[in-house]
């Protein structure tokens, strides 16, 4: 019985070296195994399980083999198999042939061994459909919010300069496929023609944790960017809101979606104060379905794994819970994108901070246009911005900021070179061709400066003693039939008591912290509280002369509407 397994073992050892001699002559002729694409993958399944399966399903014949054997062969090989009792055998003295390490100074260096200095993670699952050796992929729902943790990876002094300072992440979904690459300004015009208003990218504020500055570009859909301190917690929340068939050729249904890439930049200042000096780069591939498309696309190709032989399942990596983003080139500057600063756009901009803890924002993110970066044609004596209309004098620059004013953003790049004259001139169609019904629309209704009738107009005239007596002796008839008061025009939109009183207190110049209550003088002098029911009974037009009177509780005023 000892001789029969002795002679086995023997036996074996000798198909193992035949196997592997074979491997290597084939590799210096340039020919691989079936199935193994490169020498990295000869490696990497160097497991003895996958040697005997290969060795036992190749035929062998032994006199072409021994025919091409050296004489020393036996003896460079003699270590191998040895621990094969072990359950593992040594390929070192295999891989220290002259051909292998001729294939190791071509290879690029091993990544996996260099520790990065940041960790993007996003929280999805990969798809278990995946080849050993491939990229990673990644399922995702439209719209739905994803996490995407930050993680500093940093040693013990590496980097010192971010330390106690905050960096700027860029996230991008990009194209996957390098020939949709080239032509990705095109596939974008085209996505927010059908979908004016959407984005492709945004961040899920309220659910994000240590993310400071959040800003999305309105000219770049794809885009969104943020602050965050490496030594602090940092989650971000993302949605991506176009789906992967949107952007295939139309043929009969069914067709696959394209895959995207997910990518981060992450920056840290420079000398002139802007987030420019680039630190870290990665990505991961992505395929964004339809709502709950993901899960169950998910759960087919997990079904078609169960369903394969244990053989073929060796060939595929198995399902990781989460996504982790591999190192790459930072993302190349778009040269289409106007490079001039866009209005609410810009690192010396208001900014809404969010907390460390899952909470709402401090306010909701609005553009803010600040009054020095606006021409004088467009500023107020006092110093404030207007909406005014569109002058044939503007400049193009002027005119893209009064397009970003007006909320029409998303067609900045097709009106690059319009100045006002040229704007002006565009018609109804021209308008409605170039940006689509509702926002042509729009667009035409803002460039003739027509305005929405407001739902009611109040005229106020603030009493004074002198204009008492004026009034005393204009209705007895002792003072000329002259005499006249000025009145200003309110105009409400939501008809509430609230709305009444900012509008009071912006016309007369104090805050409406003062304002106690406004009242309504009635019959026989009594006064009566305003209320959002009565202001929405009044009548349109309706004229009002103010009086005060100072408040018993505090250092505010009443004012009386008589």
């Amino acid at each position: 019985m000892v001789a029969g397994l002795a002679s086995q073992l023997t036996w074996f050892q000798s198909l193992v070296a035949k196997d592997i001699y074979r491997a290597v002559r084939n590799l210096q002729f340039g020919i691989l195994w079936p199935g193994i694409e490169n020498l990295r993958q000869v490696r990497l399944q160097s497991d003895p399980r996958v040697v005997m399966a290969w060795a036992l399903k190749l035929p062998l014949t032994d006199e072409v083999i021994e025919s091409g054997l050296v004489q020393d062969f036996d003896a460079s090989l003699s270590g191998i198999g040895q621990e094969l009792g072990a359950g593992a055998y040594s390929m070192s003295d295999v891989l220290a042939l002259p051909i292998f390490k001729q294939e190791e100074s071509n290879l690029p260096p091993d990544s996996e061994n260099k520790i990065l200095p940041f960790q993007y993670v996003l929280c999805a699952a990969t798809s278990p459909a995946i080849k050993l050796h491939d990229e990673t992929l990644t399922y995702l729902n439209q719209g739905q919010s994803y996490e995407t943790r930050m993680l500093d990876n940093r040693k013990l002094g590496e980097l010192p300069e971010i330390t106690g300072k905050m960096v700027k992440s860029i996230i991008r979904v990009v194209f996957h496929d390098r020939r949709l690459q080239y032509t990705e300004h095109q596939q974008l015009e085209g996505w927010r023609w059908n979908r004016p208003g959407d984005r492709i990218l945004d961040l899920d504020i309220p659910m994000s944790v240590g993310m400071v500055d959040p800003r999305a570009n309105p000219t770049q859909l794809n885009t969104v960017e943020f602050l965050w301190d490496p030594s602090k917690r940092t989650s971000v929340f993302i949605q991506v809101h176009c789906i992967s068939t949107e952007f295939t050729m139309r043929k009969h249904g069914g067709e696959k979606g394209v895959p995207f890439r997910i990518q981060i930049d992450t920056f840290k200042e420079n000398d002139g104060e802007d987030y420019t000096e680039h630190l870290h780069s990665a990505s991961c591939q992505v395929k964004v379905f339809k709502p709950k498309g993901a899960d169950r696309k998910q759960k087919t190709d997990r079904e078609k794994m169960e369903k394969r032989a244990p053989q073929e399942k060796e060939k595929y990596q198995p399902s990781y819970e989460t996504t982790i983003l591999t190192e790459c080139s930072p993302w190349p500057e778009v040269t289409y994108v106007n490079n001039s600063p866009s209005p609410g756009f810009n690192s010396s901009h208001n900014s809404f901070p969010v907390a460390e803890g899952n909470g709402s924002p401090s306010h909701q993110p609005e553009l803010v246009v600040q009054v020095a970066d606006l021409p004088s044609h467009l500023l107020t004596r006092d110093g404030e911005s207007i909406h005014q209309n569109l002058l044939p004098a503007a400049t193009p620059q002027d005119a893209q900021q009064w397009l970003h004013r007006n909320r029409f953003s998303p067609f900045c790049r097709l009106f690059t070179n319009f100045s006002g004259a040229d704007l002006l001139k565009l018609t109804r169609e021209d308008v409605i061709q170039i940006c689509g019904p509702a926002d042509g629309i729009r667009l035409f209704n803002a460039l003739k400066g027509r305005v929405v009738r407001p739902r009611l107009t109040v005229y106020v005239c603030q009493e004074s003693q002198q204009a008492r007596e004026q009034q005393q002796k204009h209705e007895n008839g002792d003072a000329a039939s002259s005499t006249f008061f000025v009145y200003h025009a309110i105009y409400l939109e939501d008809l509430t008591a609230v709305e009444l009183t900012e509008k009071i207190a912006q016309l007369f110049n104090i805050s409406p912290r003062q304002i106690s209550q406004i009242f309504k003088q009635g019959p026989t002098g009594i006064h009566v509280l305003v209320s959002d029911e009565m202001i929405q009974n009044f009548q349109d037009e309706v004229c009002f002369v103010l009086d005060t009177m100072k408040a018993e509780t505090n250092d505010g005023y009443h004012i009386i509407l008589k």
